[in-house]
């Protein structure tokens, strides 16, 4: 069976540091016919739900643990009976959130997961978030970023446990050493490629941000 990638958007919130802000989030689901792994679990399970159809979830993969990001994962695990991973670095986030319920187990740079025929590459790419993960497919020409890269820029440094040297240390070193026409699909907005993002590096790096 060919592993495919669906997409679904979910609009909920964002807070931290007191703050809060209305958002639309991305859904990514990659499989084929009978299996899949989920990236982040934002606002709504039924629309998950509905994007996995009768598929069985391998595995809910948190790209960070803003509450934007795993606000559902919990329950999503409940129903579907698959294991929420995380980085460990982004536990503190994650207690903030779901302090009673921690991730089922972790997620570690290198690791692999296999789904649906092919393989997913955790990259730990570090800024937006002590913990956030990026995953490559190679065999599909992507790869997942979360709020780690963006059409446009880097995600946003200015929050806490966040760093914007260690973001674009992240981006330049993990993300930039992929083909260029490989395909970027965020957590947030447009996907975009790393050759059309690669030529900014320096322009980000002088805007500071």
């Amino acid at each position: 069976m060919t592993t495919r990638i669906d997409h679904t958007v979910t609009s909920g919130t964002f807070s931290l540091d007191g703050q809060t802000f209305d958002v639309d989030n991305n859904v990514w689901v990659v499989g084929d016919d009978t299996e899949c792994v989920v990236i982040d679990a934002p606002h709504d399970v039924e629309a998950i739900r509905t994007v996995v159809g009768a598929r069985t979830v391998r595995a809910i993969v948190a790209t960070h643990a803003h509450d934007d990001h795993v606000r559902v994962a919990p329950r999503l695990a409940d129903e579907t009976g698959a294991p929420v991973l995380l980085h460990p670095a982004d536990r503190v986030l994650w207690d903030q959130v779901h302090p009673r319920r921690p991730p089922d187990a972790t997620l570690a740079d290198g690791q692999q997961l296999t789904v649906g025929g092919t393989t997913l590459r955790v990259l730990h790419t570090p800024g937006h978030s002590p913990g956030a993960c990026c995953l490559s497919a190679p065999e599909l020409g992507v790869v997942f970023t979360g709020d780690t890269l963006f059409a446009g820029g880097p995600g946003a440094t200015g929050r806490s446990y966040s760093d914007f040297s260690t973001i674009v240390a992240s981006i330049r070193d993990r993300l930039f050493t992929l083909p260029d026409d490989t395909v970027v699909h965020t957590g947030h907005g447009d996907s975009t490629t790393i050759g059309t993002e690669r030529p900014h590096l320096d322009e980000w790096i002088a805007r500071g941000h």
